[in-house]
């Protein structure tokens, strides 16, 4: 299975190689908060490969203690999940925190306010990017975020115009609709070089979405799968978030 895992993404990536291209891959991994033996692991699997590590930061649950730990990781970058992570849709609605439900002047309020902490807690960690939970934002509420000091957001799915920068992830392993543990390898194979063909011809990034406080085995394994092919091919770039801004 993963000779077949590995052709298919090493085939693309060969392209790109022949062509005299390189593709830019980002991690990202939200809900982070304190530290734990599963954050251990995804930091301990991505120093392996040298993956540089965007964790998604929920600002209003969090503290000294995940600073801390993370002062001992170089390559791991915090970014702003919201404020508390917390659905204010109805019932019949996607899940928002950061929707149309309440007055946008109390929504921004928080989104500064975890703007404020994560920057204080993490200094030279932090990037200056939100990411909403559940991948979702009032399109009303963009043109305000660089006021408070955001310079991207970070949703799910193919980037489109809007009033800030979007670095956003495109592929997630996790089958949240299904048995909510890790999706198929092949199947995240075929999403990806999928992608990569895209940015082959439109330019981009290829951003990987995972969670690591919900993970089981089939994910990890996955990740080292996907680590191992494309750490060692030269054609692939991991890249930090905060380059990836700067070349925006």
């Amino acid at each position: 299975m993963m000779d077949d895992f590995e052709s298919v993404i090493a085939g693309e990536l060969d392209r790109w190689q022949q062509a005299g291209k390189a593709a830019q891959f980002w991690l990202r991994d939200d809900d982070a908060v304190e530290p734990t033996a599963l954050l251990d692991r995804l930091l301990d699997i991505s120093a392996t490969f040298s993956v540089p590590l965007t964790l998604a930061v929920i600002p209003a649950y969090t503290g000294e203690a995940l600073a801390e730990r993370l002062r001992q990781e170089p390559s791991c970058s915090v970014t702003v999940h919201g404020w508390s992570h917390r659905n204010h849709a109805g019932p019949d609605e996607k899940k928002q925190e950061l929707g149309g439900h309440r007055a946008a002047a109390d929504v921004l309020a928080e989104l500064k306010q975890g703007f404020d902490r994560l920057a204080g807690l993490h200094g030279e960690r932090f990037v200056p990017m939100l990411v909403p939970p559940w991948n979702r934002i009032d399109a009303g509420l963009v043109p305000h975020l660089a006021v408070l000091g955001y310079q991207a957001l970070s949703v799910y799915g193919p980037e489109k115009p809007a009033a800030l920068p979007l670095i956003n992830t495109h592929v997630d392993v996790m089958d949240w609709h299904g048995t909510r543990g890790g999706r198929d390898p092949q199947a995240l194979a075929v999403e990806i070089a999928a992608r990569l063909r895209h940015m082959f011809d439109n330019g981009g990034t290829m951003g990987l979405l995972t969670h690591h406080l919900v993970h089981d085995e089939a994910v990890w394994d996955f990740m080292s799968a996907l680590f191992e092919v494309t750490a060692r091919h030269p054609a692939c770039r991991w890249t930090p978030v905060a380059d990836i801004l700067r070349g925006q």
